[in-house]
């Protein structure tokens, strides 16, 4: 298995990157944030996973070590392959998976493009008891107010993990009217 890949990046294409390594351009699948940070000509160094299959043979890569591991545990899922472990990742960030499966919430797993409720909770029940909460805060539930906070701020455009560290953001004691919620978390972008 190839598990490190470090070189210049050659070029960019859409959700990956293509490593020189040795005279050889490997084409990385990598997340979104990956991608974005990446700059033609820029040494990286990727974790990486090999996916090989009888018509695939794909390489993915990580910029840590957690993200990897979490992809290979979502492969590991009925109905979950690399694309959909990949956009995961994407979507949501290693602290929000680890809470989400924690908390018991297949939802945040179902506001995943291309995540169904039924995969969701398939997703949840494999990585309950895979997940530890070392170095989490306290995981507390969602409540219906914040539920519907993050509802709204996600059909206003926002990511969930965007939409996770605005509802975060907001002060305990803050009010617990939506609409004031919010205003509070719309704050947090601005």
């Amino acid at each position: 298995m190839i598990a490190i890949v470090q070189g210049p990046v050659a070029a960019l294409t859409e959700g990956a990157l293509v490593v020189m390594v040795g005279g050889v351009g490997l084409h990385v699948h990598v997340t979104m944030q990956t991608r974005a940070k990446a700059r033609i000509g820029e040494h990286v160094s990727l974790h990486t996973h090999l996916v090989v299959r009888e018509d695939l043979l794909a390489l993915y890569g990580f910029e840590v070590e957690a993200e990897r591991e979490l992809f290979i545990l979502l492969l590991g899922v009925s109905g979950v392959g690399p694309r959909i472990g990949l956009a995961i990742l994407s979507t949501l960030s290693t602290d929000a998976i680890r809470r989400a499966v924690l908390s018991e919430q297949a939802e945040v797993f179902a506001r995943v493009p291309g995540v169904g409720k039924r995969n969701a909770q398939k997703i949840l029940l494999h990585l309950q008891g895979k997940i530890k909460g070392d170095g989490l805060e306290a995981v507390a539930g969602v409540s219906d107010t914040d539920e519907a906070v993050l509802d709204a701020l996600t059909s206003l455009g926002y990511s969930v993990v965007e939409a996770q560290a605005a509802l975060q953001s907001i002060p305990r004691d803050a009010p617990a009217d939506v609409e004031e919620r919010l205003r509070i978390a719309l704050q947090f972008f601005s």
